[in-house]
């Protein structure tokens, strides 16, 4: 019978268009732009996962995490890695600076046309596309 997914969270900050990505250093996804995120830790909510992982991430302590989508993401192997994975949108301090840390190797922001240009998960490109949608009345 197969494993229940794994509990992760990411969240979305986003400054004038642009979206704040990590590059991811560890499997499973090592090497792809993501929103900073992760596994949850026992008894922590969705929303505590994310804001957690933002600022272990980026150094950036993050506030009013609103639930944006849910992916249930399965690995192309059976015996990989099954993720239940919340994504929140997250409000910040604009003065203050990512510095990639803990599982990330860089941090940078990206425009939309950018993140399509750059190896991402596809709940990225989504969610990137959708809330661009959004801000511009699609």
């Amino acid at each position: 019978m197969p494993a229940s997914p794994q509990a992760a969270s990411s969240a979305i900050l986003e400054r004038d268009g642009r979206f704040l990505l990590i590059r991811r250093i560890n499997p499973p996804s090592a090497d792809l732009f993501a929103f900073p995120g992760g596994r949850a830790e026992p008894g922590e909510s969705p929303a505590d996962t994310a804001v957690r992982e933002f600022l272990e991430e980026t150094g950036i302590p993050v506030r009013d995490p609103l639930l944006f989508a849910t992916y249930d993401i399965r690995a192309e192997k059976d015996d990989g890695p099954h993720f239940f994975l919340s994504v929140f949108t997250v409000q910040a301090d604009a003065k203050l600076e990512a510095i990639a840390a803990d599982d990330a190797a860089d941090a940078g922001w990206y425009t939309v046309d950018e993140i399509r240009a750059l190896p991402v998960p596809p709940s990225v490109l989504d969610c990137a596309e959708r809330l661009a949608g959004m801000r511009n009345g699609v």
